[in-house]
């Protein structure tokens, strides 16, 4: 693609523009702030790749896998504000995600050890795991104001943090996998998803995008999964002070 048939895509920002300033919606900033950081993010990591694969060197592969997590703990912390402690439960998590998804992918040679490999496969993981993250901090504050008189009144007969945060946890498990889950069911139908889009353009045989594209799907469903269910193993402190009451966290 050149950059002449590039700069043609920037039509559809400016209709969008156009549209949010004719609707009075006040969008128009936002979207020229988040299309310049989202063009200059994608080039720059795109150099950066672009030194990474010729290098082959493994610290600089660390350091990128170390800062996606980062981010990507950072963004998701962000839908627990007032719960102390939230980033580093949350980076833990997506770190352990990681680190199982690429010693299972690796160890039993399903991909090869390569950064053109591992850091796509890795940035999808963590993405994936990020909006999990988020959709299960946001549905466990929400669950908090919901269901505070069943979460006391289980505390006042006895019931134990764990016990008393059970039903909470469950339903904040179950939101957050619903986007999982019903990409699940669609794909192929109602969309394909990027990676297999991406091969298929670059000219690779479809069956063996769809092969990796499956490959992706269920890496992520597994993931998601641990993601949301060993959150809820870990937030209850955050969620209980030590004399077993609820703290009051800020409204969003």
């Amino acid at each position: 693609m050149t950059l002449m048939a590039l700069s043609f895509t920037l039509v559809f920002v400016l209709i969008t523009m156009f549209v949010s300033f004719w609707k009075k919606l006040g969008l128009e900033k936002s979207i020229a702030v988040g299309c310049i950081r989202a063009a200059v993010q994608l080039l720059a990591i795109g150099y950066v790749l672009h030194y990474v694969f010729g290098t082959d060197h493994f610290g600089m592969l660390v350091v990128i896998i170390v800062i996606m997590i980062a981010v990507a703990s950072w963004n998701a912390a962000k839908r627990g504000a007032g719960m102390e402690g939230v980033f580093w439960r949350i980076a833990l998590t997506i770190a352990a995600m990681e680190a199982f998804m690429m010693l299972f992918l690796l160890g039993l040679g399903i991909i090869e050890p390569k950064p053109q490999y591992i850091i796509p496969l890795s940035g999808m993981t963590i993405g994936n795991a990020m909006i999990v993250a988020g959709l299960f901090t946001t549905s466990v504050k929400r669950e908090l104001v919901s269901s505070r008189g069943e979460i006391e009144t289980l505390l006042a007969l006895g019931a134990s943090t764990g016990q008393a945060l059970q039903g909470a946890m469950k339903r904040a498990v179950r939101f957050s996998m619903i986007p999982t889950i019903d990409s699940l069911k669609t794909v192929g139908l109602v969309q394909l998803p990027g990676m297999m889009t991406g091969m298929i353009i670059a000219g690779a045989d479809p069956v063996e995008a769809v092969r990796y594209q499956i490959l992706i799907l269920f890496s992520h469903t597994a993931s998601a999964a641990m993601t949301s269910m060993l959150l809820s193993m870990l937030y209850p402190k955050l969620l209980m002070t030590s004399d077993m009451r609820i703290r009051q966290l800020p409204e969003e």
